[in-house]
């Protein structure tokens, strides 16, 4: 430690990280529903001013550009209240992507009636890879329609059998 008190060598530590991403998304949380708009995720990566505190949203129907320009706007002055760090900053507003990883049942209720690919734990039916069509979620599961050879079958996943999920997007 220096004179300060701060650390001066070495990066943050893990728990003061995930600590620091648990309060930037507290304070974001509110903020965004009150504008009809989901956290998904809030990460605070560099260190120093080159510190970024990077904030993704997302909504039905997609994120728009003026979306992310009214969060930043409603972020910013919540986050210098709370004061993050003690030095400057950069605040990212974005959406989190078309095939970014899917994470909680919330992830896969939007996507009811859409592809996703799946990669397992465990192989079902001697596969580690599932392609399927969301049918039904659970808390704690996904029903896909996965097309077999001349049939389509549905398969309920526990959410902790699957190592990665993503919406499959296609282009047309």
């Amino acid at each position: 430690m220096n004179e300060a008190g701060a650390v001066s060598a070495g990066k943050p530590s893990v728990k003061r990280a995930e600590a620091l991403n648990l309060r930037v998304q507290e304070v974001a949380a509110p903020i965004l529903q009150s504008h009809g708009l989901e956290l998904v995720e809030a990460v605070c990566v560099g260190q120093g001013p080159r510190t970024v505190i990077r904030v993704f949203i997302d909504k039905p129907g997609g994120i728009t550009l003026t979306d992310c320009e009214q969060a930043h706007r409603s972020l910013s002055p919540a986050l210098d209240v709370i004061d993050p760090f003690p030095h400057a900053y950069t605040l990212e507003v974005s959406s989190p992507g078309l095939d970014r990883p899917l994470r909680g049942a919330q992830d896969y209720r939007r996507l009811i009636g859409q592809p996703v690919n799946l990669k397992l734990r465990e192989p079902i039916q001697a596969q580690w890879r599932l392609i399927g069509t969301v049918v039904d979620v659970e808390d704690r599961a996904v029903t896909l329609a996965v097309q077999q050879k001349k049939a389509t079958e549905t398969v309920r996943i526990e959410f902790d059998q699957i190592a990665l999920a993503r919406r499959k997007v296609e282009f047309s």
